[in-house]
Formats: structure tokens, C-alpha cells, sequence
């Protein structure tokens, strides 16, 4: 029988979706869907291209709608509880490539979730989450989210608050337990409540109306999903249940971590200085043999290299990091070299964005403090 994979939608840790083996797993025991060979040559992005994008939940009723040129409505988002990685530029990327196909966007600065579901050391204050969502806000609009695009929690209509009420009501706690099993406190469940009601709300006769919905997130995240897909059709509204694309988180610096803004030392934060990249990148967990020799003779594994991983997720030339994988595994490049090739790619894609940053900084202001 296959071990079962647990997914804990609260921890920097999560199963190793590098792996197929687990991959194959998740789909089968949580009822994910895959993408066909058709729909991967589609849709023309890295994402897709290099099996980020991993499965997803009735995209067919997406597709449909880009087929038909009619609206569907796409959300994503971030806890405002600390610094962005880059790890968080993949949810970006993928936002902006359906923005594109005609969604009608919705990016969420999450500052009471941030506040509500994080303990007091990391986020003590709803002050201070809102200091986060001004950076995090000012990381968004740096990697192409459109000001008009961006709304914030604690700035939303009643209308919305009063529907996260409204969805609280159709939950048990016995139901809540089952999805999210004994790390659940009555902050978490509220925080839980807001992000139902981001990705449903628009739904509302208020806002859109009914239409489908799209949401990306990490594969650990499929306990939110279901628990919201599984809520829409208890309410009184005929909305459409929302699909979501999920796509595999990119793995941390070190062994069992994903990129998390709780691990500083495993993950690229947009906020660190060129010696960091540097010292994260050539302390990495390495793909690279044992000996120099070994590596010559049998090669390297990228599939399992961190440093690799960063070029996988980020780099937009498709040729050059195929051939950079090619030379690792081949035993042509050493891990040292690869590491060096990263760290130069890393630490000019964070200069850039660290310069443009800067320029938003006043918008993010405007849109998380008014």
C-alpha cells in the first residue's frame, strides 16, 4: 500500500513534490487532476513547461471560458507576516500569465490573517502587520500586480466581513478538526474564515456574480481548497465552486524545508544583501558527488540540487537552463560552478527588483494605509 501524504497547510515543511513518486500520490489520494499533453503546450509558460504546475481542481471550467472569451475571476494573495521570498514570485507568475488570458484579478494583502494566525513573536500587532503588507504590497506591484488589482483585508467592504460571518456559521467543529487536525486555534479559524470569503466573495451579486474562479497555490495548501470547495455549495447563492491550479512549492535551501519567510536561513528573501544570496546559494543542499572524481564519472542529480531549483523556477530562458542541467547531470559542470552561476543570476534578479521596490514603496502606502 502507498504511505500516505500528509499535507499541514500551516508549516514551512511539505512533502518533496520534486519527487514523482509523491506527486502521483497527492493526485490519487486528494483527487487532484492532471494536465494533459494538449493543455501543457497551450499555455505557454515555463510553468507549465518545466512541470511546475503539477495538477488542479475542474480547470476544464477555466478553460471553457477561455475558450468563449467570457470573464472568470482569479485570486491569489499573501499572509502579511513577513518578508517576501522567492518562492512567492512563482503564485505571482502564474497570476499574471492567467491575467493575460482574461481573468478578472484580485491580488489580497492578507494583513489580519497575518496577524490573527501567526504567533505574537512573529507578528505582535495588527500595527505591524500592516508594516509587512506596505513591504509586501511594494514586493507585488515590483513584480508586475497592478495597483488597481491589489485589495486589503482590513480595508474591504462590510460586505465581506459580514459574508465571512455568514460562512463560519456552515462549519463544525468536528469538520474543522478532520481538515486541519489538532494545530488549529481560534485565530487560525478565523484567518480560515477571510480566505474562504477572498476567494468566494467576488462570486457575490455585490461584486461579480456567479462565475468561475481560479486560485493558485502550493499543493501543501489543498486543505483550504477542499475545505472552500467543499463550503460554496452549502451557501444560498448559486455560486460556481472554484477551481484551483496548483503548482509544487519551490524547495528550500536545505533539506526539508520549502521557501518560507520562517526559515530565513533556507530561502531567498527579496530584502537580503548580495553576501547573503551568496552565502545562502553556496551553502545549499548540493546535487553534486562526494569526490570531484565521482562527480566526473557519475554525474550530478539537479533534480534533487538547490541551487539548480533557482534557475528552474525563476530563469526565463528555457535553453539555458536545459543545458545547465544537461552539463550537471552529465558530470561537465561541478556543483561549485553551478553554484556560482546561480548566485550571479540570484543576485542581479534581487538588485533589480530591490531598485525598482523602492519606486513603489509610496503606492503601497496608499493602498494598505489610505
Amino acid at each position: 500500500m502507498a504511505e500516505k501524504v500528509e499535507l499541514d497547510a500551516w508549516k514551512s515543511t511539505a512533502p518533496d513534490t520534486e519527487k514523482g513518486e509523491v506527486v502521483s500520490r497527492l493526485i490519487k489520494q486528494f483527487g487532484l487532476s492532471t494536465f494533459t499533453e494538449r493543455e501543457k503546450e497551450r499555455f505557454d509558460s515555463p510553468l507549465f513547461r518545466r512541470g511546475i504546475v503539477i495538477a488542479h481542481r475542474d480547470f476544464g471550467l477555466i478553460e471553457k471560458c477561455i475558450d468563449e472569451g467570457r470573464p472568470f475571476i482569479q485570486m491569489t494573495g499573501i499572509a502579511c507576516s513577513g518578508p517576501m521570498h522567492i518562492g512567492h514570485k512563482v503564485d505571482i507568475d502564474l497570476f499574471l500569465f492567467f491575467k493575460k488570458m482574461g481573468a478578472k484579478c484580485y491580488y489580497c494583502a492578507a494583513d489580519i490573517d497575518g496577524y490573527v494566525s501567526r504567533p505574537d513573536e512573529r507578528v505582535p500587532s495588527l500595527e505591524k502587520a500592516k508594516e509587512i503588507a506596505v513591504d509586501n504590497v511594494a514586493d507585488a506591484l515590483t513584480l508586475g500586480i497592478d495597483r488597481r488589482d491589489v485589495y486589503v483585508q482590513s480595508r474591504k467592504e462590510p460586505r465581506y466581513y459580514e459574508f465571512a460571518f455568514e460562512l463560519s456559521k456552515k462549519f463544525t467543529f468536528s469538520t474543522l478538526y478532520a481538515i486541519y487536525g489538532n494545530d488549529y486555534s481560534p485565530g487560525k479559524h478565523s484567518a480560515n474564515m477571510l480566505q474562504y470569503s477572498d476567494i468566494l466573495h467576488q462570486q457575490l451579486k455585490e461584486f461579480n456574480g456567479p462565475m468561475p474562479s481560479l486560485t493558485g497555490i502550493g499543493v501543501d495548501q489543498d486543505p483550504h481548497a477542499r475545505a472552500v470547495r467543499d463550503i460554496a455549495v452549502k451557501l444560498p447563492y448559486n455560486l460556481v465552486t472554484p477551481s484551483f491550479i496548483y503548482f509544487s512549492f519551490q524547495p528550500g535551501l536545505q533539506l526539508g524545508n520549502k521557501m518560507s519567510s520562517s526559515a530565513p536561513s533556507s530561502t531567498i528573501l527579496f530584502s537580503d544583501t548580495p553576501d547573503q544570496v551568496k552565502r545562502k546559494i553556496m551553502g545549499a543542499y548540493s546535487g553534486g558527488r562526494d569526490t570531484l572524481a565521482e562527480h566526473r564519472r557519475s554525474g550530478g542529480v539537479p533534480e534533487i540540487d538547490r541551487a539548480f531549483q533557482i534557475l528552474r523556477y525563476h530563469h526565463p530562458d528555457d535553453k539555458l537552463v536545459n543545458d545547465i542541467y544537461l552539463r550537471f547531470k552529465s558530470g561537465e559542470m561541478t556543483s561549485g560552478e553551478l553554484k556560482e552561476r546561480v548566485v550571479d543570476f540570484t543576485t542581479k534578479l534581487i538588485k533589480r527588483h530591490q531598485e525598482r521596490k523602492r519606486k513603489m514603496l509610496k503606492a503601497a502606502e496608499k493602498i494598505v494605509l489610505g
